[in-house]
């Protein structure tokens, strides 16, 4: 298999394609212990360090990991599908990072990259084998997004649950060089450094993987404005019991997987076909008592409903639409993977 034949170094040569290698600076990985954070507050009272988001005395390390810190967090993010796995990702690579003297660093931006790239493909390879045995589908963790991330097309369609989901089915090594290339545009020969591969063979991959995803995805993909106008025309149909109402925004080949982790009630497999999901649907709603409400919001980028019997969330689902019509619907209520979706998470290609 593909991911067996060559891991990528475990430590990242110095910047900028080739050059001399990397100096390290002396002392232990505890120099800078944390991940500096763009997405948490500083409090002075339980945090002695100084806040690097404000302290005109950062030092030039800190500055470049947290100019960069939410693309390397859409890098970890995009291809391991978790958001606490992307965190430990970052911090892992911080930790490479703080040790790193920066005069051999032509180029921060692509040495971070690499750094993190590294790390989550390590990562990746073990969720992989632990997926084997997570009981029903795996789903992405969703994230509720701002609305700058919806703006950017490309983005918004690479990180949706459903493009996701897709990911699922590479190897780790194609995910990450699709990642790194269709997502974020990174040239041949800093992929090949990233994950420890020649050039030519990540053309080959990226070939490879290019072909599998769009044999999968969305021909037709909606405009947002139809898929905004799906989504409430679901919303109003589930809140009000409309079996038929849901009948008609779904299409006839309409796909539901939905993720409980083995945590909450949920399918085992994936439910194709329209009247096999009305009635999955229908008998999910008696079980809850037909008292789930829908609020819209941004997941991932794109329209989604955060579900909610009474103050309690129930799940977060998201869709795919293809001419006007649902025919993707994708159910997370892991409890676990329901914690980014109260407040917005930074992502971005750049």
């Amino acid at each position: 298999m593909d991911d067996q034949a060559t891991d990528p170094p475990a430590d990242p040569p110095a910047d900028a394609s080739v050059g001399p290698p990397t100096d390290r600076r002396s002392g232990s990985p505890t120099d800078r212990p944390v991940a500096p954070a763009t997405d948490r507050r500083h409090d002075p009272q339980t945090d002695p360090r100084p806040d690097p988001a404000s302290d005109p005395a950062t030092d030039p390390a800190t500055e470049a990991f947290l100019a960069h810190r939410d693309l390397l967090f859409t890098v970890a993010y995009e291809m391991l599908g978790s958001a606490a796995d992307a965190e430990d990702v970052l911090q892992e690579a911080w930790l490479r990072w703080a040790k790193v003297d920066l005069a051999q660093v032509r180029d921060p931006r692509a040495y971070l990259v690499r750094i993190t790239t590294r790390q989550a493909l390590n990562r990746l390879r073990a969720l992989k084998r632990r997926k084997e045995s997570y009981l029903g589908p795996w789903l992405p963790e969703p994230l509720l997004t701002a609305p700058d991330v919806a703006e950017d097309v490309e983005l918004s369609e690479n990180l949706s649950l459903a493009l996701m989901f897709i990911l699922e089915t590479l190897s780790p090594t194609e995910r990450a060089v699709f990642v790194l290339r269709e997502v974020f545009e990174i040239d041949y020969e800093d992929i090949a450094a990233a994950i420890g591969r020649s050039p030519a063979a990540v053309r080959q991959l990226a070939y490879r993987a290019r072909l599998h995803v769009d044999a999968r995805r969305p021909r037709t993909p909606a405009s947002p404005e139809e898929a905004w106008a799906a989504l409430d025309s679901f919303r109003s149909a589930l809140e009000t019991g409309d079996l038929q109402g849901l009948l008609d925004v779904l299409a006839p080949e309409v796909v539901f997987v939905s993720d409980g982790g083995g945590l909450r009630l949920a399918a085992l497999r994936p439910v194709v076909g329209a009247d096999k999901v009305l009635r999955y649907m229908a008998g999910s709603l008696d079980k809850a008592g037909g008292v789930l409400t829908g609020e819209t919001t941004t997941v991932n980028g794109n329209p989604g409903l955060i579900l909610r019997q009474g103050d309690v969330i129930d799940g977060v689902l998201a869709f795919r639409v293809e001419n006007a019509r649902v025919t993707g619907l994708y159910y997370v209520r892991n409890p676990e993977k329901l914690t980014r979706v109260e407040s917005e998470t930074a992502l971005t290609s750049r």
